[in-house]
């Protein structure tokens, strides 16, 4: 077992915050787990509302301020060694300011009072500038006043756990997939996260939140002449995320699963490949979740379909004319947007907007009825805001994010599902994805697959890969795994905005039945 850190272990320490003196202008405290040497520098309450204050007498019609302290841990091993270490603290302050029609917005990594109310200046600035400019009037949904403080809650604090701990964690689960020369790989890794975050508004709001997040997982590399195969647990992109601890981690029992990962791995080397064809197709979990992500999740965002945010993943093909009426899958599709599901890393107390989270329908018994909104987008479509808009961090511009983008469960067991199929496949857990501009034509890879025949699973396949168009295949959908096959999955890593912002989401899904999907 490991002790102790590697001369060369990279470890990469980042703080780009100010020191710890108190000049008065802010309030120290100690988050959980956090040695006094790296105390939280959160700007005072009084300093926010002076600021904002300034910006009132300048006659905006809007301004808010945000702060955000954000801790992250990295833990890669890979092939009984240590790969990567890297710890990193930023922190950023933003403001935002409506003049007139123009947005005007500014961030430093500087906290003094000094730094804000210089930066508070520049948002004005580029607000006016942007007025002169604009063409397009802005309107905002109302929001009521919110003083308020949140937080995620967790059993055991990540940054209680020693680094020896969590490194000794990650060999002793990936040790035991070592050994066959075929496997030539294998690495795990764990992830500790906390966002601390204050905003304030001319709205009259107040707000605190903090989030506590861990995610980890492991993975086995085979490879046999020209064959590669990879199998991964719990998910692939680092494994599964949650609003959790380290108890998070403990739960997910990474060493118990390292030798059927293996043996996974090496039985796909000879696994014939899986078949070309219209199949009835049985998607797990797992991968059913990224597939919401990719077709449901992004093109319900509005400032996509608004062509007001296009830059990285593109438009929608879900259209202001299409809500209420198109049918974008089956009576048995059901997807919410729930930012209060507990202890999911997409959810919240409140968006950066000010707007308090919520749980409501994007399609509703197959008919898509709803988008993500703010509260300068909402309006657009007669709308008030429903709290998705979120940033990276402070020292970036606040859009319209996923929040939790949920395809609820249906009745039907797993066991029933396969059991009611004659002749399909089965496919779980992604290793490939790609979809259009439009959110509407797509492909898909996945790890692994198996035949069903005459209701039974049978032979393991490699390669599946499976194609279609969004409407097509949600409207195909004729069964939903029960609550037992359905399960949150988190997604640390969605990409969006110019520059590009990583946003922490995260994506219920059951089981489900597509009839006649095309494969290969």
């Amino acid at each position: 077992m490991h002790s102790g850190l590697p001369a060369n272990s990279g470890l990469r320490t980042q703080d780009s915050g100010l020191g710890t003196q108190d000049s008065g202008l802010a309030t120290f405290t100690t988050a959980p787990g956090m040695s006094d040497n790296r105390r939280l520098m959160k700007p005072a309450r009084a300093l926010l509302e002076d600021v904002l204050a300034s910006l009132r007498r300048a006659a905006v019609r809007y301004a808010d301020i945000r702060y955000t302290e954000t801790l992250q841990q990295d833990v890669r091993v890979r092939n009984g060694e240590v790969d990567h270490l890297a710890s990193t603290v930023d922190r950023a302050i933003g403001v935002r300011v409506l003049i007139g029609n123009g947005w005007g917005f500014a961030a430093s990594s500087d906290t003094s009072e000094a730094s804000l109310r210089a930066t508070a200046r520049r948002a004005l600035e580029v607000a006016a500038a942007s007025h002169l400019a604009s063409t397009i009037e802005v309107v905002l949904s109302d929001v009521e006043p919110h003083v308020a403080r949140w937080s995620s809650t967790y059993e055991i604090d990540p940054w209680s756990v020693p680094l020896d701990r969590k490194i000794d964690h990650l060999l002793g689960a990936t040790e035991p997939m070592r050994g066959d020369p075929r496997i030539r790989q294998v690495s795990g890794d764990i992830s500790s996260y906390r966002q601390e975050k204050v905003f304030a508004s001319t709205a009259g709001s107040f707000l605190e939140q903090s989030t506590t997040e861990m995610g980890g997982g492991i993975e086995a590399v085979a490879i046999e002449g020209d064959e590669f195969q990879r199998r991964t647990y719990p998910n692939p992109f680092g494994g599964d995320f949650q609003a959790a601890g380290w108890e998070f981690i403990v739960a997910l029992h990474l060493q118990e699963k390292a030798l059927p990962i293996r043996d996974e791995a090496l039985a796909l080397l000879a696994a014939p490949k899986a078949p070309a064809g219209r199949f009835d197709l049985i998607v797990g979990s797992s991968q059913l979740a990224l597939q919401v992500h990719e077709s449901c999740g992004h093109p319900t965002e509005l400032d996509r379909a608004l062509g007001l945010e296009i830059s990285l993943a593109g438009g929608s093909f879900l259209q202001p004319h299409m809500l209420g009426h198109f049918r974008y899958g089956s009576d048995l599709v059901d997807i919410v947007a729930d930012a209060t599901v507990p202890r999911s890393i997409g959810s919240f107390g409140f968006d950066d907007d000010g707007v308090p989270a919520q749980r409501f329908h994007l399609i509703r018994n197959g008919i898509f009825v709803d988008y993500l909104t703010g509260r300068d987008t909402a309006p657009a479509i007669g709308r008030r805001s429903n709290g998705t808009v979120r940033a990276e961090s402070a020292a970036r511009i606040p859009i319209i994010r996923m929040t939790n983008i949920n395809l609820e469960p249906g009745t039907t067991p797993l066991a029933e599902m396969i059991a009611d199929t004659k002749h399909g496949i089965f496919v779980d857990t992604n290793k490939s994805w790609s979809i259009d501009d439009l959110r509407l034509n797509f492909q898909f890879g996945c790890e692994v697959a198996w035949e069903i025949e005459n209701g039974r699973l049978g032979r393991l396949l490699k390669n599946p890969l499976y194609t279609g168009s969004t409407p097509e295949f949600w409207r195909s959908c004729d069964a939903l795994g029960d609550a037992a096959s359905w399960q949150i999955w988190g997604l640390p890593n969605c990409g969006k905005g110019d520059p590009m912002q990583t946003m922490r989401v995260a994506h219920g899904a059951p089981a489900a039945r597509f009839r006649n999907v095309e494969m290969g």
